[in-house]
């Protein structure tokens, strides 16, 4: 095969040459933005998933579906270690300079970026990482108390205003959101809420891991009648078997069933790993159509690559409890697990442990499906656990 012309993107966040299986949630989306635009009542939404599920092709190709419909967007990542103020100001601020060029709606606008002075302003006390252009002087009084929660608010009516004069909405993207403070998290659930209250033309399209819908509760208890939770799983048999024939297809390569049968099951569905095998059995195949054995040569090779990227740059992030943490969960299976069956496995009493699953939570390798249970984030992450910490030493 030609190297050149490898279909397959397994990237971070890489659009694949086919994002299959996604169409009803884009449609869905698509929907409340319209009807946001119209004054029309519409829910936020918040992508929940694991890793490798394709949280973030779909927040960007939906922001791609918004901006084609002439809907305004800003988008963000949250990383750790970053305040949110300080990633949503200067977004802001160039959602407002755009909507200050249309006519109707530039006194919002300019009133807008009036708040947005006032809002960093003040909370650059509390948050130092905020940096953002001031375009005009502060307006005494508007979003510049220096509490986050009713600042945000005041900025986000602003903002929301402005979208309404230009006959458009705003869509907010944020992705990782996980990541975020509870406080901060409180402050964004009140912000939206207020501009629903308003009907003004606000969207938050939020992704993040499975414990992002308890984090959105416990900052504010009503968040979870404001916002939908679709859940980004593997793509079902169908979706994931087009995510492969299509881009073959469409260089001209066909795939043996058994063949095409054999990435479905080692992938288990998961967006990111069928891009993987997917480039990998294209470089192990020679002619068309690509069989069963090129599958398993490429399996050989695929799973060394994940285990030098995906799952190693989050394994070089764990304390050496962490990781021992980690290896007993894997010991007794994929999951999930009850904490006292992990800590008999890891030699410890259930309450030792519990900071060290509470870091695992806070970097996002973990989650609670259910009370008492912890879950890996990632896909597989057992089986590379087992590979990269073989044997018993680990005890």
């Amino acid at each position: 095969m030609d190297a050149i012309r490898n279909p397959f993107a397994p990237g971070a966040g890489t659009p694949p040459p086919e994002l299959a299986g996604r169409d009803d949630l884009r449609t869905s989306i698509q929907v409340a933005l319209e009807r946001a635009r119209i004054g029309r009542p519409a829910k936020s939404a918040m992508l929940v998933g694991l890793r490798g599920v394709g949280k973030t092709v779909l927040l960007d190709r939906i922001r791609g579906d918004a901006e084609a419909s002439g809907i305004h967007t800003v988008r963000i990542e949250a990383p750790e270690g970053r305040s949110l103020p300080a990633l949503l100001a200067p977004q802001l601020r160039q959602a407002l300079l755009r909507l200050s060029q249309v006519a109707a709606a530039r006194d919002l606008a300019v009133r807008g970026l009036r708040a947005l002075a006032g809002f960093a302003s003040k909370l650059k006390v509390t948050f130092g990482d905020i940096e953002v252009g001031m375009d005009y002087d502060p307006e005494p009084g508007l979003a510049d108390n220096g509490d986050l929660e009713h600042d945000l608010q005041a900025l986000f009516e602003q903002v929301g205003l402005a979208a309404k004069a230009a006959g458009t909405a705003l869509a907010v993207f944020i992705d990782e959101l996980q990541y975020v403070e509870e406080a901060q998290l409180a402050a964004l659930i009140t912000a939206m809420h207020r501009t629903e209250q308003r009907q003004l033309p606000v969207v938050l399209v939020g992704a993040g891991l499975p414990q992002l819908r308890g984090r959105l509760g416990n900052a504010k208890s009503y968040a979870e009648r404001l916002f939908d939770f679709p859940t980004i799983g593997p793509l079902l048999p169908q979706a994931a078997r087009r995510a492969i024939e299509k881009p073959l297809a469409d260089e001209g390569v066909r795939i043996a069933p058994e063949a095409l049968e054999q990435i479905l099951a080692v992938t288990q569905g998961y967006a990111y790993f069928l891009q993987q095998w997917g480039s990998h059995t294209w470089r192990a195949a020679s002619v068309s159509p690509i069989t069963a054995d090129d599958v398993a040569t490429a399996s050989i090779t695929a799973v060394a690559a994940l285990d030098e990227s995906f799952f190693r740059v989050r394994f070089d992030r764990l304390t050496p409890k962490e990781k021992k943490y980690l290896r007993a969960m894997a010991e007794i299976g994929p999951g999930p697990h009850r904490s006292g069956d992990i800590a008999a496995c890891y030699g410890a009493i259930v309450t030792s442990l519990a900071p060290v699953r509470s870091a695992l939570i806070t970097k996002g390798m973990v989650w609670s499906p259910n009370h008492g249970d912890t879950a890996f984030t990632v896909p597989m992450f057992d089986e590379f656990m087992k590979r990269t910490m073989p044997g018993d030493a680990w005890r």
